[in-house]
């Protein structure tokens, strides 16, 4: 069993990062912060020219169920979703919030985990 889900689209990473932001919004997620690597690394003088971008992504409703029951689970807030380029291909993907609550080996966090991930995967799967 994979720890991320990964989708390939023929979009630009641009593009990809657009209409996911719009299917986010769709499941009340925000992005909170739009990260783009390529510009911070070459802006650190590295010769990093791939196209990424690192959203984080939060629903508060969702982030203060996974806070009530375990305020540890903030280590793997917010949501990541990654929109790279990968020799000439754009994937869209995350880790599986499954498995990170899975983790902490509380069966309540592990329900509302999979009730996110099933949405995120839908947001990624609309956007690509």
């Amino acid at each position: 069993m994979s720890f991320h889900y990964t989708v390939e689209t023929s979009k630009t990473v641009d593009q990809a990062v657009t209409d996911l932001s719009e299917s986010l919004q769709e499941e009340k997620f925000g992005v909170l912060w739009d990260f783009d690597l390529t510009s911070k690394l070459q802006e650190k003088g590295m010769d990093f020219n791939t196209p990424y971008r690192v959203l984080e992504v939060c629903n508060p409703k969702e982030a203060e169920r996974v806070l009530s029951e375990d305020k540890l689970v903030g280590y793997f807030l917010p949501c990541k979703i990654v929109v790279f380029d990968d020799e000439g291909q754009t994937k869209i993907g995350m880790p599986k919030p499954t498995t990170l609550l899975g983790l902490t080996g509380d069966d309540q966090l592990n329900d509302i985990g999979t009730d996110i991930e099933k949405r995120l995967v839908s947001c990624i799967d609309n956007s690509k």
